[in-house]
């Protein structure tokens, strides 16, 4: 059964912190429109504070969470435990994809290591905390993160880069703008 706690507190933030792998989730308004679900990895999550989030998102292929996160800024984030006492963590909030020319991008960018496929950071102020037991989750093993966005993005260069986001990151699959001016 599901937990609702206040916030997030230094326990679940030190948890939060021993994660290798999180799930963000966003959906349009529209009915008809494809809600979206990523995992995420790497040193690119932050708890900022007891009810404030943020996450580094690298360039992909696709452009969901922004454009939702533009048209409505309804998210929500998930951890599972994969090895450990079972648990689930949902972070509910409202969220926005902050690029490099917002005022607050280079003070949020510092939290996390440099990345050459840093296309934005997701700042999120959350509005519901819950945990759930994670009973069902299986044990998973950890062995490496993956290095292949890291070695592409990096030979690419920051021209290449912003052709990239150009051409595949200013709409979502419906047709929403993610990163369109």
């Amino acid at each position: 059964m599901s937990k609702q706690r206040q916030n997030i507190d230094p326990e679940i933030a030190e948890w939060i912190g021993q994660q290798r792998i999180f799930f963000v989730a966003s959906a349009p308004l529209s009915a008809t429109g494809h809600i979206n679900l990523s995992p995420k990895g790497g040193d690119s999550f932050r708890v900022l504070a007891p009810m404030e989030v943020a996450y580094q998102e690298y360039t992909g292929s696709g452009a969901e969470t922004a454009a939702h996160l533009r048209e409505n800024g309804r998210i929500i984030v998930v951890f599972c435990a994969f090895d450990g006492a079972p648990r689930i963590l949902r972070l509910h909030g409202r969220g926005e994809a902050i690029t490099a020319v917002h005022p607050r991008f280079a003070e949020l960018a510092s939290r996390f290591p440099p990345h050459s496929g840093t296309r934005s950071i997701v700042h999120i102020q959350v509005t519901r905390v819950s945990t759930s037991c994670g009973f069902a989750v299986p044990f998973f093993d950890f062995r490496a993160p993956r290095e292949t966005l890291d070695e592409w993005s990096t030979k690419q260069g920051p021209e290449k880069i912003a052709a990239y986001q150009a051409a595949k990151n200013q709409f979502s699959i419906d047709g929403l703008p993610a990163f369109a001016p």
